[in-house]
């Protein structure tokens, strides 16, 4: 299973509070508090920042061990947290806003199952409910055409090696992590989407209101991330 492993080491590796506090502000610059779903909330960097900042959450995660790093950082239990598919949500009620972030979107792998998804999120907002997501830009592909590679060591000593190749539409990433008895390694893909079809297969459910690239380019620019802001369709 992906993440059980990496989650213990997760922070370690990927956190960064700057640019956590930048989603919280993108956030915030489209939705006041309320209540809100998080897909795919990782350790609960930004879930927990967000009730910092007034919003009632609830929050998931695939990886049983994601959700356990993230309730041991909010003690105060303000957070209810669910281990589940964020693809599925018949159990859960509606929200006024949904957030899917830090690539999770882009670990949907095919078309078909994006295009449910968009759907089941569009079931669970409330009447002018707002979606948040993040995904690749086609220049990752580029950027990962050549092999990258990082090592180094976490502080309990345990060395670890992160490679990322992208090849067609798909960005691999490898993990290897030497303990002292074992080797444990992960292997992660995720897809990534042309905008014009992203905006085609959304216009099914939402209306897209703000596209930017690395959160304050306007429009599908050159960078790494295209920010979507989109609230949901009314019934007609």
């Amino acid at each position: 299973m992906i993440y059980n492993t990496l989650a213990h080491y997760y922070d370690a590796l990927v956190k960064d509070e700057e640019a956590s506090r930048e989603w919280v502000s993108w956030i915030e610059s489209e939705l006041a508090p309320c209540d809100c779903l998080e897909l795919a909330c990782g350790s609960g960097e930004i879930t927990e920042m967000l009730v910092q900042k007034g919003y009632t959450m609830t929050a998931l995660d695939l990886s049983e061990e994601m959700v356990k790093q993230a309730k041991s950082k909010n003690l105060e239990g303000s957070i209810e947290f669910l281990c589940q598919d964020m693809r599925h949500l018949n159990n859960l009620g509606s929200y006024s806003g949904i957030f899917c972030l830090c690539d999770s979107f882009n670990y949907i792998l095919e078309k078909e199952e994006i295009d449910a998804f968009f759907h089941e999120v569009s079931q669970h907002l409330k009447p002018n409910g707002l979606f948040f997501f993040d995904t690749h830009s086609l220049d990752r592909l580029e950027e990962f055409d050549s092999e990258y590679n990082e090592t180094g060591a976490f502080e309990d000593g345990c060395q670890y090696q992160w490679s990322i190749m992208a090849e067609d539409d798909y960005v691999y990433q490898d993990f290897a992590f030497y303990m002292k008895d074992k080797v444990i390694q992960e292997h992660h893909i995720q897809r990534v989407y042309d905008p014009q079809w992203l905006a085609k297969t959304l216009s099914k459910y939402f209306d897209i209101l703000k596209v930017t690239t690395d959160f304050d380019i306007e429009g599908i620019a050159p960078g790494e991330k295209y920010f979507y802001v989109c609230r949901k369709k009314v019934q007609e």
